[in-house]
């Protein structure tokens, strides 16, 4: 409830601008929780654990599970999310047996059956990103995120160590890394105020509504950074600006 002009009024609707790992930090989150469980109180984006969870990705690669998500998306649907999505690993130290390997992980083109074995990749063969998963402060705005051809051997090793030895708390991925294509833009510098050029890489965020059960893409905010960046987010040398579909 809200006081408006000395009448309480019930909240409707609440914009959820917080992580759900943080919810121990948020007053009252389980009455808000509670709310929109007993339908009350419209809160969005909804609480979507799995949402938010990037052990799925590690999902949709695994051959094992080819078959399923194949009937259930459609070929079309699951070829496109295959290609647009990088292949993802589980970073699981659980030791495999003596005949098994990690499916389709093959640095310097060589199978591997234990994690450990990455340590030892080259440079040119290290093109990977670790990153954890799950409810953690690390788990957002690229905190943690290891890329493993910009990193040193001693530092790739010891992120690998550090996403191996969290696996019961915070579990970790490996994702292959994509680099993304290089293109020019302008912006408008406050210091000399006048709109200058950038060369870039952009991450696209699309975001969509459900309106009578269908998903609609209601709009995309693109965040471009300098070529030289490997990882991108909103950080202050970033530009961030919304995005229109062109007509066809």
């Amino acid at each position: 409830m809200i006081d408006e002009a000395g009448e309480e009024q019930p909240v409707a609707v609440l914009y959820r601008f917080f992580e759900l790992f943080d919810l121990k930090n948020v007053p009252k989150s389980e009455l808000m929780m509670y709310s929109a469980k007993k339908g009350k109180t419209v809160v969005t984006p909804p609480f979507k654990p799995a949402l938010e969870e990037k052990l799925a990705f590690a999902l949709l690669h695994h051959p094992i599970l080819t078959p399923f998500w194949e009937q259930e998306l459609g070929d079309e649907a699951f070829g496109l999310l295959t290609a647009v999505m990088p292949r993802t690993w589980v970073l699981d130290p659980q030791p495999l047996p003596p005949s098994a390997i990690i499916p389709d992980l093959k640095p310097g083109r060589r199978a591997v059956a234990d994690w450990r074995m990455l340590e030892h990749a080259t440079q040119k063969e290290r093109r990977y990103v670790i990153k954890p998963s799950g409810f953690s402060e690390l788990a957002w705005g690229s905190r943690g995120v290891a890329v493993g051809h910009d990193l040193p051997q001693g530092e790739w090793a010891a992120a690998l160590d550090t996403a191996l030895r969290s696996f019961a708390t915070t579990p970790y991925i490996l994702q292959e890394f994509h680099k993304g294509r290089q293109f020019d833009l302008s912006y408008f510098d406050a210091t000399c105020e006048a709109v200058v050029p950038m060369p870039g890489r952009a991450r696209l965020s699309p975001y969509y509504f459900v309106r009578g059960g269908q998903a609609e893409l209601a709009g995309i905010l693109a965040t471009v950074v300098s070529p030289e960046k490997k990882i991108i987010h909103g950080m202050k040398d970033a530009i961030m600006a919304p995005c229109a579909l062109a007509p066809t």
